[in-house]
C-alpha cells in the first residue's frame, strides 16, 4: 500500500512537472511569437523609415538638379535680360528726344522757313517769283492749324530739296526779261553757276553776273554756246561741254 501511494504521488508529481513543463512551452512560444510580431513591426517601422529617407533623398536630388538647372537657365538668360534692359533704356531715351523735338519742331520749321527766303533772296533771280511764292506758300503752311506736324515738315523739307536740285541741273524755259523794254526770251540755266538768256532770233544774249546784279551782254561764240545748251537741255543734241561765262565764282555757287 505504501508503495502504492508512493506511486501515485510520483505520478502525480510527474503530471504536475509535466502540466508545468507544458505550461511554460505554451508561454515560451506565446513570448516567441510577441518577439517575432514586435520583431515584425520594427523591422516595418524600419522599412517605412527607411522608404520616407529614400523618398527623401530622392526629392533632394530632384532639387538640386532642378536647382543647377535654373543655375544655367539663369546665366543663358542674364545676358539677354541686359540686352532688353539696354534696348528699353535707349528707347525710353529716344522717346524723350522725340517728345523734345516735337516741342522744337514748330520753331524750327520757322526757322527753315525763313532761312530759304533770305537764301532765295539772295540767289541769283532766276524763276524768282515762283520760288518766292513756294515761301510764301510754306508759311501759310505752318499757320494752318488742320494740318498735323509731320505732313508741315515734309513739305517744307521737300521746298529745300527744291531748292538744292537747282544747283545739280541744267534747264531751260521761255519767259519775260525785265528792263525798260520787257520781252520775251529763251533762258538757260547751269546749276547755280551760270544763266544765260537769248533772244529768239538767237542774234542777241547776255549772262547774269551776281556781283553787279544785271546782265552782261554775250560775243557771237557765247552765243552759239547758248544755242547749243537750249538744244542739249531740250534734247535735240547729245551732251557735251559749252565754253561759256559764269555767273559767279565756282566757290560762291553752293
Amino acid at each position: 500500500m505504501q508503495n502504492r501511494a508512493s506511486w501515485i504521488r510520483w505520478s502525480l508529481a510527474g503530471l504536475a512537472l509535466t502540466a508545468a513543463a507544458s505550461a511554460s512551452a505554451t508561454e515560451l512560444r506565446e513570448e516567441a511569437i510577441a518577439a517575432q510580431r514586435t520583431q515584425a513591426e520594427l523591422q516595418a517601422r524600419i522599412d517605412g523609415a527607411d522608404e520616407a529617407v529614400r523618398d527623401k533623398l530622392q526629392a533632394l536630388r530632384q532639387a538640386r538638379e532642378e536647382s543647377r538647372r535654373l543655375s544655367r537657365y539663369n546665366a543663358e538668360l542674364a545676358p539677354l535680360v541686359e540686352r532688353q534692359a539696354a534696348t528699353l533704356a535707349e528707347r525710353r531715351e529716344a522717346l524723350d528726344t522725340l517728345s523734345r523735338t516735337r516741342e522744337a519742331l514748330p520753331g524750327l520749321m520757322r526757322g527753315m522757313v525763313d532761312r530759304l527766303r533770305t537764301w532765295v533772296e539772295g540767289d541769283m533771280p532766276f524763276l524768282r517769283d515762283e520760288r518766292l511764292a513756294r515761301v510764301d506758300s510754306l508759311e501759310t503752311l505752318l499757320a494752318d492749324p488742320g494740318l498735323d506736324t509731320a505732313e508741315k515738315l515734309e513739305r517744307v523739307l521737300a521746298a529745300w530739296r527744291a531748292e538744292l536740285d537747282y544747283g545739280r541741273g541744267l534747264d531751260a524755259w521761255r519767259g519775260e526779261l525785265p528792263g525798260d523794254t520787257p520781252r520775251e526770251v529763251d533762258f538757260l540755266r547751269l546749276g547755280r553757276v551760270g544763266w544765260y538768256y537769248l533772244t529768239p532770233d538767237g542774234r542777241r544774249g547776255g549772262v547774269w553776273q551776281a556781283a553787279t546784279g544785271d546782265w552782261r551782254p554775250l560775243g557771237e561764240d557765247a552765243l552759239g554756246e547758248v544755242r547749243k545748251g537750249l538744244r542739249i537741255v531740250r534734247e535735240q543734241r547729245a551732251p557735251e561741254l559749252l565754253d561759256l561765262p559764269v555767273s559767279r565764282a565756282v566757290e560762291n555757287a553752293s
